[in-house]
């Protein structure tokens, strides 16, 4: 059985930082200020390059872990007002007050936003998926917990079917690197994205975009969704040519192992 790995805290400023520090695009998804450079690009981008535990990684289901430690993810979300945000790099969702929290090791981490990546950042067993969804959530005390939901073509994914009118209206805003872009969604129903998770892979990682910062509480599930194609194409829509494929090529593990949690074992 594999130790429960010991995850230590981020400042909730880091997500902020986030934003601030990328606010002016200094870094792309191709060409001189690809992924490749994003640790020489700016001092704050540094563990980009330096990083030990970075994300997102390639997920070998046969050295994958079982952890019997390992609890269900519960995820208590609710209907919350909605803003769609395009922040140059990603699509994403933020949320007024409480959209809710997920429970991990019995401690609440409330759900902050949530962003789309395509194709996936995260590949199992090689295979590299057609989108990623990433919840981020956080404590107050600072610690980062994300769920990613991996996409295949396929059906039209409900959720994003409910923002699809609100993704053509921000694909025709027109911002400046420097700017956001934001749509008023309204009070989104957050359910849509919550159902149960059977089994789900643990690792500690980092961001996927500078500052990559590290010690992010990655959970990865197990069930793949379905994206129709239409609404892929929406999600790159809005963003400009170098960031339609937003996707951070995998990371060297490093010895760090991969923890799998199996309602169906014993």
């Amino acid at each position: 059985m594999a130790a429960q790995p010991s995850y230590s805290f981020i400042a909730i400023a880091l997500l902020l930082a986030v934003a601030s520090a990328t606010s002016a695009l200094e870094f792309s998804y191709a060409g001189t200020n690809g992924p490749a450079k994003w640790g020489s690009l700016n001092l704050k981008f540094s563990a980009c390059t330096s990083g030990e535990t970075q994300s997102p990684v390639n997920i070998i289901k046969k050295e994958a872990v079982e952890n019997k430690n390992l609890t269900p993810l519960t995820r208590d979300y609710k209907r919350a007002n909605a803003t769609l945000v395009n922040n140059g790099f990603n699509i994403g969702l933020s949320y007024e007050g409480n959209p809710g929290v997920l429970i991990v090791d019995h401690k609440n981490y409330t759900l902050k936003e949530m962003h789309w990546h395509s194709p996936s950042e995260h590949q199992i067993d090689g295979i590299q998926y057609a989108a990623e969804l990433h919840l981020v959530h956080a404590k107050d005390s600072g610690s980062v917990a994300v769920v990613s939901i991996l996409y295949e073509l396929g059906d039209a994914d409900p959720f994003i079917k409910k923002i699809k009118d609100k993704l053509d209206a921000l694909a025709k805003e027109v911002c400046a690197a420097n700017e956001e872009a934001r749509i008023p969604v309204g009070f989104l129903d957050n359910k849509l994205v919550r159902k149960n998770t059977r089994k789900y892979y643990r690792y500690v990682g980092s961001f996927t975009s500078p500052p990559c910062t590290e010690n992010v509480i990655w959970n990865i599930l197990g069930k793949v969704r379905t994206i129709s194609k239409e609404q892929l194409e929406a999600l790159r829509a809005p963003l400009g040519n170098d960031y339609k494929q937003n996707s951070r090529p995998v990371q060297s593990l490093n010895g760090r192992t991969i923890e799998l949690y199996n309602e169906f074992t014993d």
